[in-house]
């Protein structure tokens, strides 16, 4: 992975004046580096990532917080024991002897977690991504959504000799020249059941020019391997051993129905062969697939609220002399908002549609390309 301009111009200059300190007494980063693909706890020495004041997130209304695990009533939910001996948060089942699975679609993948509500298990995904070393930048558990800020996987960067002899004093000069946002969806499922989903956003900063000294972030495609990498923490985080997770993640269970484009109401809609609890979660994962930002979403009206996402708002195009974002003075305005809805058809069935704001379909052409969207990310 490449260093970014500014990396290696400080790397430079702090060497010729802190060469004689570092090499007294600095030990190596082989062990810190060499055992994990990811490592975003070490991200703290970076440069500070601000979000832009118009995407700053409204706060989330104290009423609908979930209360911390400690703080409930009788303390936290007691676990369940497996017959494999574990302690885990799922209920074990005849199908699910470790309380939880894995289901898919395509390279999608999301936990599926027995006998807790997304009430119960909110506290411990705050948890979860604050020990993984990110700050959230979405904590709204009444509509489930978290999503963390911008950070950086420091185990990308090259573990190299002149690393290991001054990194110590000046590792914060290193750079990946990528940062990584994970998008976190909590919904409650048929029977007791929790669906979870990680979505992996990323960018990556280019140097420009010709001597090379500018540069500027450009969006990278998701990771799935990265996604699925967290969910297997996630499950480690809930009470299964490693090699128990990277189990059932291998055993995916594929939960596929085709979506058919139905124009008869002159406009496209989407009928799902699914309930509406399943194609409820597919639409997000659907959402997540495409540059749409769900901003909100009300279950019991089955609408999803999105807007049309662009990441260089949030990673601004200047990197040079450690302003990873620069203030700007660009007026563009939050992107239109659409309103995605899920409603029960008939039996197993599930439409899907995109509606104005008086309710009813939208025939507009944005809202027909969302629909289009939506059918390719659903086949």
């Amino acid at each position: 992975m490449k260093r970014s301009a500014l990396s290696l111009h400080a790397t430079r200059m702090a060497a010729l004046t802190l060469a004689l300190v570092t090499l007294a007494g600095c030990d190596t980063l082989n062990d810190w580096f060499a055992s994990d693909r990811v490592n975003y706890k070490a991200a703290g020495s970076a440069p500070p990532l601000a979000i832009p004041g118009d995407l700053t997130t409204t706060g989330t209304d104290q009423r609908y917080v979930a209360p911390p695990a400690n703080l409930a009533l009788g303390g936290a939910t007691k676990r369940a024991v497996t017959a494999a001996g574990n302690s885990t948060e799922g209920q074990p089942t005849a199908q699910d002897p470790y309380g939880m699975h894995i289901e898919r679609d395509g390279d999608r993948r999301w936990l599926v977690v027995n006998g807790r509500s997304p009430e119960q298990l909110w506290p411990q995904l705050q948890e979860f991504w604050q020990e993984n070393g990110f700050a959230l930048k979405t904590d709204a558990p009444a509509t489930g959504i978290m999503v963390t800020d911008w950070a950086e996987n420091r185990a990308n960067i090259p573990d190299d000799w002149f690393r290991r002899t001054v990194g110590k004093v000046i590792d914060f000069a290193y750079s990946s020249g990528t940062r990584d946002s994970f998008r976190t969806l909590v919904s409650r499922g048929p029977s007791e059941t929790t669906d979870i989903s990680v979505t992996h956003s990323a960018m990556e900063e280019v140097l420009t020019g010709q001597d090379k000294t500018s540069s500027r972030w450009e969006e990278r495609p998701r990771d799935p391997a990265l996604e699925a990498l967290f969910l297997t923490k996630l499950m480690q985080k809930f009470g299964l051993t490693e090699k128990q997770s990277k189990q059932l993640l291998t055993e995916a269970r594929p939960a596929t129905a085709p979506a058919t484009l139905d124009k008869s109401a002159g406009a496209s809609t989407l009928d799902l062969q699914e309930s509406f609890d399943r194609a409820w979660l597919r639409v997000g994962l659907a959402l997540d697939r495409t540059n749409f930002t769900v901003d909100n979403r009300d279950r019991e009206k089955g609408i999803y609220y999105v807007r049309y996402a662009d990441s260089m708002q949030e990673l601004k195009k200047e990197g040079l002399l450690g302003k990873l974002f620069y203030s700007g003075t660009s007026t563009k305005k939050p992107g239109q908002q659409f309103l995605v809805n899920v409603r029960p058809k008939g039996d197993a069935v599930t439409q899907v549609a995109v509606l104005d704001t008086n309710g009813q379909i939208d025939n507009s052409s944005d809202a027909q390309r969302l629909v289009t969207l939506l059918h390719a990310q659903l086949n």
